[in-house]
């Protein structure tokens, strides 16, 4: 027997439809790459995101093309986020800040077929233009208001079409995004995110216990809306009719503290790193940026100290703790305090507010590990106890939860037989559900909220002439959270410096990922069975002066 109701899809048009008659006058800001300032509407969004979605039918996008997209946080780059799918294809944000040989490469992997791109980012385009086929490249008149020729004009590709758009048959199903993500193994992996993923995961952004976003609040997304898309807060935002603050580029701590003080900013998102900077901003200006506080600052990506979260209380701003990856599109769990827990001393509110809080509503968390002592490959799993002590390696699921990777076969093994994600993350969980994550199951540097691949550059590093051996660990950094570190051996009779080194990986990856310090040893620590052992280098290295 079939239920009562109504069998209604959950899709991005329906959101993209309720911005438009609902909040049409409630204001978009965006910040140009001159530092200028426009300002639109829900309603003008609403007209020119449709008008995208008819440009791109006329140009030939088909239900589940890609269209990649190269921009910075601005009203235009929100258009593409509902005008595409919209349309029945997929937007593909592409991270701008990797090598462009990698942004080919992931291109290339997704399959793209146009590209979306700001006009100050064509730089960017030319150093790999050679190495992709889109079929039609379409420039966004940011900072230039120009479009070089050859290229196709986001904006006469919009006034070529009519605002009278009838959405195309559209399941819930189909795929609406796309982001790739380092993962744990150190090699890109493709999500998509269907529309009914998307839906679910804004409503979950309007909980008080998670972001909560509602009509009457001035959101800054400080975090790129090619991170996660900017941690789902454009699709949350225009659902529930948020006054948005778009950035642009600058997001540097003077930047951000402006727009947040000009623009009454009442909740801002974005890494650690970006508020330890703003803090050290605020300390040494005291009085400078005065806000009607308190603003609550969404946090995630690495795990904010306890004492950035202790000392921007003293500013009002409330770090509000978030654990997510970009395969939890990337809501997995939510921080805070307990009822219960009001009449606590302050220092234990604080290790609270600095764990990564319990799974959001409908997610489902369980912690596992190898049965027996040790931590054999493929050995059977059983669940640790909810004791806030016994570690265990995250293992998730729920409706906005990857169920695979894009045409990744080799990356099955990431999901278990019962259909549970394996995060790779290694954590404790109380008997509230409190999640405190204490150690990653492989060995990535997440430095200021991205991944970084050691294995990538010990591979890389070892095809350098004179290098025999090469281990990467990422180690405690003040501003960065972690930053890698090479230990290097050298062959006999060779000799190479940091700088040759840092030089010659330069030539394959981008300037954040190579390492900032290179030690040169005799010998390189191994396990029993011979791997490096990376955990003794970390506690080597653990107080590295990175003033020296």
């Amino acid at each position: 027997m079939r239920g009562t109701m109504m069998d209604f899809p959950l899709t991005l048009p329906t959101i993209l439809e309720r911005s438009g008659r609902i909040f049409p006058r409630v204001e978009l800001v965006s910040r140009k790459p001159d530092k200028s300032i426009v300002r639109s509407c829900y309603g003008t969004f609403y007209r020119r995101a449709r008008r995208l979605a008819a440009a791109m039918t006329k140009l030939g996008l088909q239900s589940g093309d890609r269209v990649a997209s190269m921009m910075w946080n601005h009203i235009g780059h929100l258009e593409a986020f509902f005008g595409v799918p919209c349309a029945g294809g997929i937007l593909h944000t592409l991270n701008l800040r990797l090598h462009p040989q990698e942004i080919a490469g992931i291109a290339k992997h997704a399959g793209d077929r146009f590209l979306l791109i700001d006009d100050v980012l064509l730089p960017v385009y030319e150093k790999f233009r050679e190495d992709v086929s889109f079929e039609r490249v379409i420039v966004v008149p940011y900072g230039f208001n120009s479009v070089p020729e050859g290229f196709l004009s986001y904006e006469e590709l919009l006034t070529g079409v009519s605002a009278e758009f009838q959405y195309p048959a559209i399941d819930e199903n189909d795929g609406a995004s796309m982001c790739f993500t380092s993962g744990t193994t150190g090699c890109s992996k493709g999500v998509i995110y269907s529309h009914r993923a998307l839906v679910l995961h804004s409503f979950c952004c309007g909980l008080v216990e998670v972001f909560g976003m509602s009509q009457s609040d001035t959101v800054l997304p400080v975090a790129p809306m090619f991170h996660a898309n900017a941690w789902g807060i454009p699709f949350a935002a225009t659902m529930l009719g948020a006054r948005l603050v778009l950035p642009g580029p600058h997001v540097d701590p003077e930047s951000i503290l402006e727009l947040m003080v000009s623009e009454r900013v009442t909740i801002a998102c974005g890494v650690p790193t970006v508020w330890i900077a703003i803090l050290d901003a605020l300390e040494k200006n005291p009085g400078r940026w005065k806000f009607d506080p308190p603003i609550r600052v969404v946090c995630g990506g690495t795990a904010p100290p306890v004492e950035l979260i202790r000392r921007l209380d003293r500013f009002g701003l409330q770090i509000k703790h978030l654990w997510g990856m970009t395969e939890t599109t990337p809501i997995g769990t939510s921080g805070g305090l307990r009822a219960y827990m009001s009449d606590w001393p302050d220092h234990k509110k604080y290790e609270v507010r600095a764990k990564q809080g319990w799974p959001a509503p409908f997610v489902e968390i369980r912690l596992m590990r190898p049965e027996g002592p040790g931590t054999v490959e493929g050995k059977k799993s059983c669940e640790v106890p909810w004791d806030g002590v016994t570690t265990g390696e995250i293992e998730i699921r729920g409706p906005w939860v990857a169920a695979s990777y894009y045409e990744s076969p080799d990356q099955a093994h990431r999901w278990t037989a019962d259909g549970w994600f394996r995060t790779g993350d290694v954590a404790t969980m109380d008997e509230d559900g409190y999640v405190k994550i204490v150690d990653r199951a492989k060995d990535l540097v997440k430095s200021g909220g991205e991944w970084i691949s050691s294995v990538d550059l010990e591979n890389a590093l070892m095809g350098h002439p004179a290098v025999k051996e090469a281990c990467v660990v990422g180690i405690p950094h003040p501003r960065w959270q972690e930053r890698p570190l090479a230990a290097v051996v050298l062959k006999d009779g060779t000799q190479a410096s940091p700088e040759e080194l840092r030089a010659f990986l330069a030539e394959s990856f981008a300037r954040w990922q190579l390492p900032d310090a290179f030690v040169f040893l005799d010998a390189i620590p191994r396990t029993s069975v011979g791997k490096f052992k990376k955990i003794a280098l970390r506690e080597q290295f653990a107080n590295w002066n990175w003033d020296s």
